[in-house]
């Protein structure tokens, strides 16, 4: 099938973000491009501004501070997106892989990019097993600390953290991940062995004394899929009982190409919604490869046939299907005004998390931008999409 540039509607050069996350001193902010960089390495000059195509949903994209090195990518971010997540620099272990040595120069030059530029920042991740440091459960013989002693090593990462971006991030992922895929309720990690099933609630209530301004969030895979979504439901619902300040439920959206279904999808973003609760899709990508498994971030079985397909970039019969797909979510963000963020986990292909995982060393495109930074045809369907919501 050819691939026919659908929106020749390119929205004027103003800059409309969803009102919630962006103010009116950002405003002018958002005209500049790249710290060091000119209109004139705009690496896409016929793409318009992604985030400026809708007045609907703020638009952000998850990066790391050394791309901004390069003067193209950073006028790339400055151009299209008007939130931004640090990808690991917020992380418990790069903050603090040794207790009570803090390392926030990476995440401070970020945080800086996006004040320079108009863009807001939300804060990933408070907590999380995945990316923590052992001294916060586990003592040296990985054994769960005392309750008190891990209550006091949580409270005083948050409080250092949160409160050294207190005013400069829009918001925290305060607990990222919590929900079991199987049997359990929650994930058995070193927080809930430590602490118990109230870690959760105490890392908002910390959030919160920390940074009162600040927004929060819960995030975690798949909880819009049917096998997980009322935990995740009985979660956040117990946050709010407890009367911890909870402003959005995260869906991280790491979907597939085929799967899971759009019925699905809403399904499951209207079971927040209906309880009451904003949702944000958090890490948005669409991968393109053969992969086995629910999809998510979590798979571990993958298609092993073919396992790099595409070295030398989709086929057209693919890159329009990645089009379709993506124009058919955005119409079902934009269904729902509850959904008030969408963020891509990644600027653009070459810098995306699925090139290396479940398999390392694939060449992936499940982004709106190619390596080269130039919009995909996907970028185009997302565009006309968010236009014609307007």
């Amino acid at each position: 099938m050819p691939l026919v540039r659908r929106s020749s509607r390119f929205p004027l050069a103003v800059c409309v973000h969803a009102s919630r996350f962006v103010g009116a001193a950002a405003l002018a902010g958002c005209l500049a491009l790249g710290a060091g960089a000119s209109s004139t390495s705009d690496p896409n000059p016929d793409a318009p501004p992604l985030h400026r195509a809708t007045d609907r949903v703020a638009i952000g994209a998850a990066l790391s501070p050394q791309d901004l090195d390069d003067p193209a990518l950073a006028a790339h971010v400055a151009k299209h997106f008007a939130v931004l997540t640090p990808g690991n620099e917020m992380k418990p272990d790069a903050l603090q892989r040794e207790q009570g040595v803090f390392t926030f120069e990476r995440a401070d030059r970020l945080v800086a990019f996006a004040q320079a530029h108009g863009q807001d920042v939300i804060g990933h991740t408070l907590v999380w097993h995945s990316q923590a440091p052992k001294w916060l459960f586990e003592d040296e013989n990985g054994d769960p600390l005392p309750r008190d002693i891990a209550l006091d090593n949580m409270r005083e990462h948050i409080h250092a953290v949160a409160g050294h971006f207190r005013g400069k991030v829009k918001g925290w992922d305060v607990v990222n991940e919590a929900i079991s895929d199987g049997g359990p309720y929650l994930r058995d990690t070193p927080a809930l062995r430590a602490i118990g099933e109230d870690y959760v609630i105490k890392a908002f209530q910390f959030a919160h004394e920390a940074d009162p301004d600040a927004e929060l969030y819960f995030n975690d895979y798949n909880i819009e899929r049917e096998y997980k979504r009322e935990k995740a439901l009985r979660l956040v619902e117990e946050l709010r009982d407890a009367g911890c300040r909870i402003d959005a439920v995260g869906i991280q959206g790491h979907w597939l190409l085929g799967a899971p279904g759009l019925e699905e999808i809403e399904a499951g973003v209207k079971l927040f919604i209906d309880a009451g609760f904003e949702v944000h899709i958090t890490e948005m990508d669409v991968d393109p490869l053969p992969r086995r498994g629910r999809g998510g971030a979590d798979v571990t079985a993958v298609e092993r046939e073919g396992l790099d397909p595409y070295q030398d970039g989709l086929p057209p019969e693919v890159q329009q299907q990645l089009a379709t797909r993506y124009a058919e979510l955005f119409e079902l963000f934009l269904r729902h005004p509850q959904i008030t963020r969408v963020t891509f986990w990644g600027t653009d292909d070459g810098r995306s998390w699925l090139n290396y995982f479940p398999v390392r060393g694939r060449t992936n495109h499940p982004l709106l931008f190619d390596r080269e930074l130039q919009p995909k045809p996907a970028f185009f369907e997302v565009v006309e999409t968010l236009q014609d919501a307007r």
